[in-house]
Protein backbone atom coordinates (compact mmCIF):
# COMPACT_ATOMS: atom_id res chain seq x y z
CA UNK A 1 0.00 0.00 0.00
CA UNK A 2 1.39 3.48 -0.65
CA UNK A 3 1.32 6.15 0.89
CA UNK A 4 -0.53 9.27 0.24
CA UNK A 5 0.63 12.60 2.02
CA UNK A 6 -2.33 14.61 2.24
CA UNK A 7 -2.36 17.76 0.66
CA UNK A 8 -2.83 20.00 3.88
CA UNK A 9 -0.25 18.26 5.09
CA UNK A 10 2.78 19.14 2.40
CA UNK A 11 1.57 23.26 2.33
CA UNK A 12 0.64 23.31 5.58
CA UNK A 13 1.44 26.07 8.24
CA UNK A 14 2.78 25.02 12.09
CA UNK A 15 0.51 26.91 14.37
CA UNK A 16 1.91 31.20 14.50
CA UNK A 17 4.17 30.38 18.18
CA UNK A 18 5.81 27.10 16.69
CA UNK A 19 6.22 28.48 13.11
CA UNK A 20 9.72 29.02 11.92
CA UNK A 21 10.50 30.92 9.07
CA UNK A 22 13.27 31.44 6.54
CA UNK A 23 14.60 33.62 3.52
CA UNK A 24 14.16 32.80 -0.04
CA UNK A 25 14.63 33.96 -3.26
CA UNK A 26 11.18 33.73 -4.88
CA UNK A 27 10.33 33.43 -8.48
CA UNK A 28 6.64 34.57 -9.20
CA UNK A 29 5.92 34.37 -13.25
CA UNK A 30 4.76 37.82 -15.25
CA UNK A 31 3.83 37.45 -18.71
CA UNK A 32 4.84 40.99 -19.34
CA UNK A 33 8.73 39.88 -18.28
CA UNK A 34 8.88 36.93 -19.69
CA UNK A 35 7.99 38.29 -22.83
CA UNK A 36 10.46 41.32 -22.53
CA UNK A 37 13.21 38.83 -21.12
CA UNK A 38 12.87 36.79 -24.27
CA UNK A 39 12.98 39.11 -27.06
CA UNK A 40 15.67 41.40 -25.14
CA UNK A 41 17.45 37.95 -23.54
CA UNK A 42 20.26 38.61 -21.36
CA UNK A 43 20.37 41.99 -22.26
CA UNK A 44 17.32 42.30 -20.11
CA UNK A 45 18.32 44.01 -16.42
CA UNK A 46 18.58 41.50 -13.80
CA UNK A 47 17.03 43.48 -11.20
CA UNK A 48 13.77 42.93 -13.64
CA UNK A 49 13.55 39.94 -13.21
CA UNK A 50 10.13 38.43 -11.29
CA UNK A 51 12.44 37.54 -8.21
CA UNK A 52 12.28 38.60 -5.02
CA UNK A 53 14.06 38.08 -1.46
CA UNK A 54 11.28 37.44 0.74
CA UNK A 55 10.43 36.11 4.05
CA UNK A 56 8.62 33.22 4.22
CA UNK A 57 7.16 30.16 6.71
CA UNK A 58 9.91 27.23 6.27
CA UNK A 59 8.22 24.18 4.44
CA UNK A 60 6.64 21.65 6.87
CA UNK A 61 7.67 18.05 5.89
CA UNK A 62 5.10 15.67 4.42
CA UNK A 63 5.06 12.09 6.84
CA UNK A 64 8.33 10.68 6.58
CA UNK A 65 10.29 13.36 5.32
CA UNK A 66 12.64 15.58 6.82
CA UNK A 67 13.84 18.92 6.64
CA UNK A 68 17.59 19.87 5.25
CA UNK A 69 19.32 23.13 6.10
CA UNK A 70 20.86 24.57 3.15
CA UNK A 71 24.51 25.16 3.02
CA UNK A 72 25.10 25.18 -0.84
CA UNK A 73 22.86 25.60 -3.75
CA UNK A 74 23.56 26.25 -7.27
CA UNK A 75 22.75 28.36 -10.19
CA UNK A 76 21.56 25.89 -13.25
CA UNK A 77 21.55 26.58 -17.00
CA UNK A 78 17.90 25.70 -16.71
CA UNK A 79 16.91 28.12 -14.18
CA UNK A 80 18.37 30.89 -16.56
CA UNK A 81 16.36 29.67 -19.34
CA UNK A 82 13.52 30.13 -17.05
CA UNK A 83 14.12 33.69 -16.47
CA UNK A 84 14.95 34.48 -19.63
CA UNK A 85 12.26 32.96 -21.17
CA UNK A 86 13.81 30.37 -23.11
CA UNK A 87 12.40 27.09 -22.02
CA UNK A 88 9.44 25.40 -24.21
CA UNK A 89 6.23 26.75 -23.58
CA UNK A 90 5.12 22.86 -24.05
CA UNK A 91 7.23 22.07 -20.90
CA UNK A 92 4.56 24.62 -18.79
CA UNK A 93 2.59 21.34 -17.44
CA UNK A 94 5.17 19.69 -15.83
CA UNK A 95 6.44 22.79 -13.58
CA UNK A 96 4.32 24.44 -10.96
CA UNK A 97 5.13 28.27 -9.78
CA UNK A 98 5.21 30.45 -7.99
CA UNK A 99 8.69 28.84 -6.63
CA UNK A 100 11.90 29.26 -4.63
CA UNK A 101 14.40 28.10 -7.65
CA UNK A 102 17.20 25.82 -6.79
CA UNK A 103 17.91 21.98 -7.86
CA UNK A 104 21.74 21.71 -7.23
CA UNK A 105 21.13 21.21 -3.00
CA UNK A 106 23.84 20.62 -0.71
CA UNK A 107 22.68 20.57 2.75
CA UNK A 108 22.68 19.76 6.36
CA UNK A 109 20.69 16.81 8.43
CA UNK A 110 21.18 16.71 12.04
CA UNK A 111 24.80 18.03 11.66
CA UNK A 112 25.80 15.70 9.21
CA UNK A 113 26.22 17.04 5.37
CA UNK A 114 24.00 15.19 2.43
CA UNK A 115 23.51 16.45 -1.24
CA UNK A 116 19.21 16.32 -2.49
CA UNK A 117 17.91 14.04 -5.79
CA UNK A 118 15.51 17.08 -6.09
CA UNK A 119 12.83 14.56 -8.00
CA UNK A 120 9.46 14.15 -7.44
CA UNK A 121 8.54 10.70 -9.27
CA UNK A 122 6.09 8.06 -7.91
CA UNK A 123 7.18 7.36 -4.14
CA UNK A 124 6.93 11.36 -3.22
CA UNK A 125 3.43 11.37 -4.94
CA UNK A 126 2.27 8.51 -3.07
CA UNK A 127 1.31 6.91 -6.14
CA UNK A 128 1.78 3.01 -7.14
CA UNK A 129 5.31 3.13 -9.27
CA UNK A 130 4.68 3.71 -12.82
CA UNK A 131 6.74 1.38 -15.33
CA UNK A 132 9.92 3.42 -15.67
CA UNK A 133 10.05 3.92 -11.78
CA UNK A 134 9.36 0.02 -11.36
CA UNK A 135 12.45 0.05 -13.46
CA UNK A 136 14.57 2.49 -11.34
CA UNK A 137 14.45 4.94 -14.14
CA UNK A 138 12.76 8.07 -11.96
CA UNK A 139 13.90 10.42 -14.27
CA UNK A 140 11.39 9.03 -16.81
CA UNK A 141 8.04 9.13 -14.50
CA UNK A 142 5.19 9.39 -16.17
CA UNK A 143 3.73 11.10 -12.90
CA UNK A 144 5.37 14.51 -12.67
CA UNK A 145 1.94 16.18 -13.11
CA UNK A 146 0.15 13.82 -10.80
CA UNK A 147 -0.63 12.64 -7.24
CA UNK A 148 -0.18 14.06 -3.86
CA UNK A 149 2.05 16.92 -5.16
CA UNK A 150 1.76 19.64 -7.54
CA UNK A 151 4.12 19.04 -10.70
CA UNK A 152 7.52 19.31 -10.77
CA UNK A 153 10.70 18.62 -8.68
CA UNK A 154 12.20 20.91 -5.99
CA UNK A 155 13.40 24.08 -7.22
CA UNK A 156 10.41 24.36 -9.77
CA UNK A 157 7.63 23.53 -7.58
CA UNK A 158 4.94 25.87 -6.04
CA UNK A 159 4.68 23.63 -2.61
CA UNK A 160 7.87 22.64 -2.00
CA UNK A 161 11.28 25.05 -2.13
CA UNK A 162 14.66 24.86 -4.15
CA UNK A 163 17.34 25.58 -2.75
CA UNK A 164 17.35 29.17 -3.00
CA UNK A 165 16.68 29.46 0.28
CA UNK A 166 17.69 28.65 3.95
CA UNK A 167 15.52 25.09 4.47
CA UNK A 168 14.44 22.31 1.80
CA UNK A 169 12.08 19.40 2.82
CA UNK A 170 13.08 16.02 1.18
CA UNK A 171 12.16 12.20 1.26
CA UNK A 172 15.40 10.43 2.91
CA UNK A 173 15.70 7.86 -0.31
CA UNK A 174 16.77 11.21 -2.07
CA UNK A 175 19.04 12.26 0.30
CA UNK A 176 23.39 11.03 -0.07
CA UNK A 177 25.49 11.28 2.54
CA UNK A 178 28.43 13.54 1.15
CA UNK A 179 31.71 11.53 1.76
CA UNK A 180 34.14 12.66 4.11
CA UNK A 181 36.90 13.86 1.70
CA UNK A 182 34.93 15.41 -0.58
CA UNK A 183 35.02 19.50 0.36
CA UNK A 184 31.34 21.46 0.00
CA UNK A 185 32.65 23.30 -3.13
CA UNK A 186 32.80 19.89 -4.52
CA UNK A 187 30.04 18.65 -3.60
CA UNK A 188 27.58 20.85 -5.08
CA UNK A 189 28.02 19.47 -8.20
CA UNK A 190 26.62 16.17 -7.14
CA UNK A 191 23.43 17.39 -8.93
CA UNK A 192 25.02 18.47 -12.33
CA UNK A 193 27.04 15.74 -11.93
CA UNK A 194 24.63 13.10 -12.42
CA UNK A 195 23.29 14.63 -15.21
CA UNK A 196 26.08 14.40 -17.33
CA UNK A 197 27.00 10.44 -15.84
CA UNK A 198 23.41 9.55 -17.23
CA UNK A 199 24.42 11.28 -20.37
CA UNK A 200 27.50 9.85 -21.19
CA UNK A 201 26.31 6.44 -20.16
CA UNK A 202 23.00 6.82 -22.69
CA UNK A 203 25.31 7.64 -25.41
CA UNK A 204 27.85 5.42 -25.37
CA UNK A 205 26.08 2.21 -23.46
CA UNK A 206 27.40 0.30 -26.65
CA UNK A 207 31.09 1.52 -26.14
CA UNK A 208 32.98 4.57 -26.29
CA UNK A 209 34.01 6.40 -29.09
CA UNK A 210 37.88 7.47 -30.17
CA UNK A 211 37.39 10.64 -30.57
CA UNK A 212 35.22 13.26 -28.60
CA UNK A 213 34.22 16.85 -29.23
CA UNK A 214 32.69 18.56 -26.30
CA UNK A 215 30.83 21.90 -28.00
CA UNK A 216 30.03 24.13 -24.86
CA UNK A 217 33.30 25.05 -21.94
CA UNK A 218 30.36 26.18 -19.06
CA UNK A 219 29.70 23.74 -16.06
CA UNK A 220 28.29 20.91 -17.69
CA UNK A 221 30.80 20.79 -20.74
CA UNK A 222 33.30 21.03 -18.10
CA UNK A 223 32.00 18.29 -15.78
CA UNK A 224 31.13 16.08 -19.10
CA UNK A 225 34.83 16.01 -19.54
CA UNK A 226 35.74 15.04 -15.95
CA UNK A 227 32.79 12.48 -16.03
CA UNK A 228 33.95 10.58 -19.82
CA UNK A 229 37.81 10.19 -17.59
CA UNK A 230 36.16 9.01 -14.68
CA UNK A 231 33.95 6.63 -16.64
CA UNK A 232 37.27 5.25 -18.44
CA UNK A 233 37.28 6.94 -21.47
CA UNK A 234 40.56 7.12 -22.53
CA UNK A 235 40.41 8.39 -26.48
CA UNK A 236 40.59 11.90 -26.72
CA UNK A 237 38.48 14.92 -25.90
CA UNK A 238 38.68 18.06 -27.73
CA UNK A 239 36.88 20.97 -26.26
CA UNK A 240 36.02 24.45 -27.85
CA UNK A 241 36.36 27.03 -25.42
CA UNK A 242 36.01 30.85 -25.83
CA UNK A 243 37.31 32.32 -23.13
CA UNK A 244 40.97 31.68 -21.45
CA UNK A 245 39.42 30.62 -18.42
CA UNK A 246 37.32 27.80 -19.88
CA UNK A 247 39.96 26.57 -22.02
CA UNK A 248 42.51 26.77 -18.84
CA UNK A 249 39.37 24.54 -16.63
CA UNK A 250 39.24 22.31 -19.77
CA UNK A 251 42.64 21.01 -19.39
CA UNK A 252 42.37 20.86 -15.89
CA UNK A 253 39.06 18.44 -15.86
CA UNK A 254 41.19 16.12 -18.78
CA UNK A 255 40.73 17.34 -22.27
CA UNK A 256 43.28 16.72 -24.92
CA UNK A 257 42.71 19.71 -27.15
CA UNK A 258 41.25 22.98 -26.89
CA UNK A 259 40.08 24.87 -29.72
CA UNK A 260 39.12 28.69 -29.57
CA UNK A 261 36.40 28.13 -32.48
CA UNK A 262 34.61 26.06 -34.93
CA UNK A 263 37.45 26.18 -37.61
CA UNK A 264 40.35 24.90 -35.58
CA UNK A 265 37.96 22.06 -34.05
CA UNK A 266 36.88 21.79 -38.04
CA UNK A 267 40.48 21.11 -38.82
CA UNK A 268 41.39 18.86 -35.65
CA UNK A 269 38.62 16.44 -36.41
CA UNK A 270 39.23 15.68 -40.23
CA UNK A 271 36.52 17.94 -41.35
CA UNK A 272 35.83 18.66 -45.16
CA UNK A 273 34.15 21.49 -45.96
CA UNK A 274 31.70 22.21 -48.71
CA UNK A 275 30.02 25.49 -49.65
CA UNK A 276 26.34 25.52 -50.59
CA UNK A 277 23.75 27.72 -51.66
CA UNK A 278 22.95 31.26 -50.08
CA UNK A 279 26.22 31.65 -48.12
CA UNK A 280 25.39 28.03 -46.05
CA UNK A 281 28.49 25.46 -45.48
CA UNK A 282 28.34 21.95 -45.05
CA UNK A 283 30.91 19.55 -43.83
CA UNK A 284 32.13 16.01 -44.64
CA UNK A 285 33.72 13.64 -41.48
CA UNK A 286 34.46 15.33 -38.03
CA UNK A 287 34.40 13.59 -35.01
CA UNK A 288 32.77 9.84 -33.66
CA UNK A 289 30.55 12.41 -31.21
CA UNK A 290 30.04 15.22 -30.31
CA UNK A 291 28.34 16.57 -26.51
CA UNK A 292 26.08 19.98 -27.21
CA UNK A 293 27.15 20.96 -23.52
CA UNK A 294 25.52 24.37 -24.43
CA UNK A 295 22.03 23.80 -25.64
CA UNK A 296 22.10 27.20 -28.11
CA UNK A 297 20.73 27.29 -31.48
CA UNK A 298 24.43 27.77 -32.90
CA UNK A 299 25.48 24.97 -30.79
CA UNK A 300 23.65 22.52 -31.51
CA UNK A 301 24.47 23.47 -35.54
CA UNK A 302 27.91 23.19 -34.87
CA UNK A 303 27.21 19.78 -33.31
CA UNK A 304 25.29 18.33 -35.95
CA UNK A 305 27.89 19.06 -38.67
CA UNK A 306 30.95 18.29 -36.94
CA UNK A 307 30.25 14.72 -35.73
CA UNK A 308 31.30 12.04 -38.71
CA UNK A 309 28.24 10.34 -40.65
CA UNK A 310 26.87 7.34 -38.30
CA UNK A 311 28.42 9.35 -35.43
CA UNK A 312 26.26 10.69 -32.23
CA UNK A 313 25.22 13.90 -30.59
CA UNK A 314 24.78 13.77 -26.88
CA UNK A 315 22.58 17.06 -25.86
CA UNK A 316 23.09 17.67 -22.55
CA UNK A 317 22.04 21.51 -22.78
CA UNK A 318 18.81 22.70 -22.56
CA UNK A 319 17.79 24.07 -25.28
CA UNK A 320 14.48 25.56 -25.90
CA UNK A 321 12.01 26.76 -28.85
CA UNK A 322 14.33 27.00 -31.83
CA UNK A 323 15.00 26.86 -35.83
CA UNK A 324 17.08 24.13 -36.43
CA UNK A 325 18.32 22.24 -39.83
CA UNK A 326 18.04 18.48 -39.20
CA UNK A 327 19.32 17.06 -42.36
CA UNK A 328 22.28 16.64 -41.21
CA UNK A 329 20.20 13.49 -39.58
CA UNK A 330 19.10 11.92 -42.09
CA UNK A 331 21.33 12.99 -44.73
CA UNK A 332 24.73 12.12 -42.65
CA UNK A 333 22.75 9.19 -40.37
CA UNK A 334 23.81 11.24 -37.51
CA UNK A 335 22.40 10.06 -34.29
CA UNK A 336 20.77 12.82 -31.45
CA UNK A 337 20.47 11.50 -27.52
CA UNK A 338 19.21 13.74 -25.56
CA UNK A 339 19.44 13.62 -21.19
CA UNK A 340 18.07 15.59 -18.80
CA UNK A 341 17.91 14.49 -15.72
CA UNK A 342 19.30 10.44 -14.09
CA UNK A 343 17.97 7.39 -12.49
CA UNK A 344 18.68 6.82 -8.83
CA UNK A 345 21.89 4.85 -9.76
CA UNK A 346 23.10 7.64 -11.64
CA UNK A 347 23.04 9.98 -8.49
CA UNK A 348 24.27 7.62 -6.36
CA UNK A 349 27.08 6.45 -8.80
CA UNK A 350 27.88 10.89 -9.15
CA UNK A 351 28.46 11.09 -5.52
CA UNK A 352 30.51 8.43 -5.38
CA UNK A 353 32.36 9.58 -7.79
CA UNK A 354 33.12 12.73 -6.28
CA UNK A 355 35.82 11.55 -4.12
CA UNK A 356 37.82 11.14 -7.23
CA UNK A 357 37.23 14.12 -8.70
CA UNK A 358 39.58 16.27 -6.94
CA UNK A 359 40.17 19.63 -8.31
CA UNK A 360 36.31 20.24 -9.24
CA UNK A 361 35.87 22.64 -6.81
CA UNK A 362 38.00 25.07 -8.91
CA UNK A 363 34.33 25.46 -11.38
CA UNK A 364 32.92 26.93 -8.15
CA UNK A 365 34.29 30.83 -8.58
CA UNK A 366 31.64 32.32 -6.62
CA UNK A 367 29.14 32.31 -4.28
CA UNK A 368 27.17 34.87 -2.52
CA UNK A 369 24.55 34.89 0.18
CA UNK A 370 20.60 35.05 -0.88
CA UNK A 371 20.29 38.93 -0.48
CA UNK A 372 22.80 39.41 -3.07
CA UNK A 373 20.88 37.36 -5.36
CA UNK A 374 21.02 40.22 -8.38
CA UNK A 375 24.70 40.43 -8.29
CA UNK A 376 24.70 36.72 -8.21
CA UNK A 377 22.77 35.93 -11.48
CA UNK A 378 24.48 38.67 -12.90
CA UNK A 379 27.48 37.23 -12.38
CA UNK A 380 26.28 34.17 -13.58
CA UNK A 381 25.40 35.97 -16.86
CA UNK A 382 27.91 38.03 -17.56
CA UNK A 383 30.95 35.80 -16.69
CA UNK A 384 30.00 32.68 -18.78
CA UNK A 385 32.15 29.72 -18.22
CA UNK A 386 32.05 30.04 -14.37
CA UNK A 387 30.01 28.31 -11.90
CA UNK A 388 27.84 30.48 -8.96
CA UNK A 389 26.10 29.51 -5.94
CA UNK A 390 23.97 30.85 -3.24
CA UNK A 391 25.53 30.14 0.65
CA UNK A 392 22.66 31.00 2.67
CA UNK A 393 24.84 30.79 5.91
CA UNK A 394 28.22 31.39 4.48
CA UNK A 395 29.89 34.14 3.18
CA UNK A 396 31.36 35.23 -0.13
CA UNK A 397 33.36 33.74 -2.48
CA UNK A 398 35.08 34.91 -5.47
CA UNK A 399 38.08 33.69 -7.37
CA UNK A 400 39.80 35.87 -10.11
CA UNK A 401 39.66 34.95 -13.73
Amino acid sequence: MVHTPPLTQVGARAPAERRVWMRAVQYRPSIPRFVLARLLGKRFPVTALPLRLERVPAPEPPAGWVRVRVRLAGVCGSDLALLYGKNSPRLSPFFSFPAVLGHEILGEVAGSRVVVNPLLACRERGLEPCPACREGEEGRCVNVARGALAPGMLGFHRELPGGWSEMVVAHPARLYPVPDRVPDERAVFAEPFAVVVRGVRLAFEGGFPRRVLMVGAGTIGLLAVRALRLLGFTGEVHVIARRPHQAEFARRMGADRVHAGLAEAAQAGGSERYRAVFGYTAWRGGFDAVVDAAGSASSLEQASWMVREGGTILLLGAPGVMVHDFAPYWFREVRLVGSYVYAARDFRDAVEMLVEAEGLEVLLTHTFPLHAWPEALRTAVRHRGVKVAFAPGGARRRVML
